[in-house]
């Protein structure tokens, strides 16, 4: 679980409501894996979410989750989508029991 939690960021900014969910899924899954947005291999998409209009990308390697953090902006961009939407992209961090 903790090296699954290394490799996961949180997306906020999904526009909600607009397409299917699994739709979503699929134009978040196309995003993150273009290397223009310095994507890589997406292992899992978590969408909806307990949040809305947040979505949590797993990738294969860790090294991924760096490269997309050091993006300045992502753009979520599709033909299926009335505009462009700016995401908010940070790290996973899930809470850590002190026992």
């Amino acid at each position: 679980q903790a090296a699954t939690s290394t490799r996961r960021i949180v997306i906020a900014g999904v526009p909600a409501g607009l397409l299917q969910d699994d739709v979503m899924a699929d134009i978040l899954t196309i995003h993150f894996q273009m290397s223009r947005n310095n994507g890589g291999d997406v292992r899992e998409v978590t969408y909806p979410t307990r949040n809305k209009g947040v979505a949590y990308i797993t990738f294969e390697d860790q090294e991924v989750v760096e490269r997309v953090l050091k993006k300045d902006r992502h753009l979520l961009q599709d033909r299926r989508l009335p505009t462009c939407y700016p995401l908010t992209v940070s790290r996973y961090c899930h809470e850590v029991s002190s026992s």
